[in-house]
């Protein structure tokens, strides 16, 4: 699909110089105040607003020099996304945090006070919306899930901002989705998804997706632990299919991982040469600043990104290299 001037204009800010997406997240909610919550001794309800906006000004304030966006949430982002750096786009979280767990299937939901016209008079570039999926899950709860996102990509086409969408693999089973069993499944989980998500109907304009495999589980790999479910080769392959599954441009997140982990599975994805358009990486940047903050206070968080979270977006900076051009995905030269 051509984009309209808006979303063309949109995505301009959201990308580097090469037209990479080298974006920083910090739209965890409920996680985050958990995390808080457990580095402090406290209970989760103790975690106010106005720390959780303290902590995400800092990420913004510090991270965004060496990023070309970030991920905010509207719930306790709106001050950090006027903490980023002048040359940083904006993304803005449109779902509630977590999903739905009276009924299964993990349900998505929107935030109740919040619309893409909400969202573009906030100054976002963008829109990110959350979903799990699996494409073996019963048709039924993806068929709401489908329905759903067609609703929120008319929605974006009518205010003219990119929609991002990411997806989370899990098992419906309620396996362990850290574990090798779930590993030797997560390839055809994200083809999969990555394939259905790029269909015209639902009016997706980047994928952001999990990498195709889990890298402790490949062999020979930096992180390996010792236990085979890939061969190095079969890894790169799983990567390629992703890729040319995928008819949308598409950028990685960082699922939690560590910041090892994450830029060994990126190191992959060049070595694959897949045309992937860059990052969208939250937790494998700042998570370990949690415990400093908590214990510490915000100037001990603020020094520990500057140098620990700093190195640790360089990091990431470093491995997308190869990373293409978020344009070249669909075929057209560089937007004037």
């Amino acid at each position: 699909m051509a984009l309209s001037n808006g979303k063309l204009r949109r995505m301009k800010a959201l990308a580097n110089e090469h037209g990479v997406i080298a974006a920083a997240a910090m739209d965890q909610r409920g996680s985050l105040q958990k995390s808080l919550a457990a580095a402090r001794h406290v209970a989760t309800q103790e975690i106010t607003p106005e720390q959780m906006s303290e902590f995400k000004v800092a990420v913004s304030k510090v991270l965004t020099p060496h990023a070309s966006a970030i991920l905010l949430d509207p719930e306790f982002g709106l001050a950090a996304a006027a903490a980023r750096s002048g040359n940083a786009g904006l993304l803005l979280a449109y779902e509630l945090s977590g999903y739905d767990n009276t009924h299964p299937g993990r349900l998505p939901d929107l935030l109740p006070h919040v619309s893409v016209k909400r969202i573009v008079d906030w100054g976002a570039d963008a829109v990110k919306i959350l979903i799990y999926y699996n494409p073996s899950e019963d048709a039924a709860v993806n068929d709401i899930k489908h329905a759903f996102i067609e609703r929120i990509g008319a929605e974006c086409e009518t205010h003219e901002i990119p929609f991002f969408l990411e997806f989370v693999g899990y098992d419906p089973a309620g396996g362990d989705e850290k574990g090798p069993e779930f590993a030797r499944a997560k390839p055809e989980i994200v083809k999969h998804s990555m394939a259905e998500f790029s269909k015209p109907e639902y009016r997706v304009d980047v994928l952001k997706v999990e990498v195709p495999v889990n890298a402790e589980y490949v062999e020979g790999s930096s992180v390996f632990k010792g236990q085979k479910v890939y061969s190095r080769q079969e890894a790169l392959a799983h990567f390629r299919e992703a890729a040319a599954a995928a008819g949308r441009p598409f950028i990685y997140l960082s699922a939690g991982v560590a910041n090892a982990v994450f830029t060994e599975a990126l190191e992959m994805a060049g070595e694959a040469g897949t045309d992937f358009s860059g990052v969208l990486c939250g937790r494998a940047t700042w998570k370990d600043g949690i415990p400093v903050y908590a214990r510490q206070g915000v100037k001990a968080l603020e020094d520990w990104l500057e140098k620990d979270g700093v190195k640790n977006i360089e990091a990431v900076n470093h491995a997308i290299r190869t990373a293409k051009p978020w344009y070249a995905k669909l075929g057209t030269s560089v937007p004037v």
